[in-house]
């Protein structure tokens, strides 16, 4: 598994005793697949999301990231995995306004310690597989908002992360480019072979993910897998 949380418990201070924002929560993506969790506000979808990059460390539970477990590590070296393995799509892309589109992708070769000069090619290739490689030397105020959120996406796969978490892409977008973000990470998931978790409110576009989890409470509900016939085997694999 790319991405493996298990049972996973976070608490937040509340006056004299503690609110729970996650309750024993535990979940598997594999290598080219796409979650999505859904939820009202307040369930604890942006908790989940928070404990999976590694930002807030839980109360209690496993964060597995590409084989490797977190647990103990110091804040050092979660921010060396988080720039190695984990790929960040904020709900608000938060493009440099100096830099071209090219630039905000070659600035995190930069963080990394590499030559942003050097990692043009790399910048070009991520513009290219969004659609906006005819855009490169745009600055921010020069494209829509569905532009610059492509660019956010590019973005997060600029240091070819292994896990890669979304959070509300679409708040910003009308319904025909928020279902075209959408699209576009389905995609880029499958052909770039990262675990990937979506969380939104919005169902509309989720026609394409591999399965929806719920939040509420802080517990996260999952669909149930197919059934099983005589022989022990789903479905699908009888389909198949």
């Amino acid at each position: 598994m790319s991405l493996d949380l298990r049972e996973i418990t976070l608490t937040y201070p509340d006056g004299g005793g503690r609110l729970t924002a996650l309750d024993r929560v535990t979940l598997h993506v594999p290598k080219g697949g796409l979650t999505a969790v859904v939820g009202p506000s307040g369930s604890g979808k942006s908790s989940l999301l928070a404990v999976a990059a590694t930002l807030i460390s839980p109360d209690a539970g496993t964060v597995t990231i590409d084989g490797t477990a977190t647990t103990g590590m110091t804040r050092g070296e979660l921010t060396g995995l988080r720039r190695r393995k984990i790929g960040i799509v904020f709900q608000q892309p938060d493009l440099l306004p100096s830099l071209t589109a090219a630039e905000q992708l070659q600035v995190m070769a930069w963080l990394d310690g590499r030559s942003p000069a050097g990692a043009r090619p790399r910048a070009m290739e991520l513009l290219d597989a969004v659609g906006l490689a005819d855009l490169a030397d745009r600055r921010p105020h020069q494209l829509s908002g569905g532009q610059r959120q492509r660019v956010n996406i590019a973005r997060s796969l600029m240091n070819d992360p292994t896990v890669l978490l979304v959070d509300e892409p679409t708040s910003a977008l009308d319904h025909e480019r928020g279902a075209a973000v959408i699209d576009l990470i389905v995609r880029l998931t499958r052909q770039r072979a990262t675990a990937t978790v979506l969380v939104t409110h919005d169902r509309t576009h989720l026609t394409e993910v591999d399965r929806i989890a719920e939040v509420h409470d802080g517990r996260l509900r999952l669909p149930a897998p197919p059934p099983e016939n005589p022989e022990g085997r789903s479905a699908e694999e009888r389909a198949g």
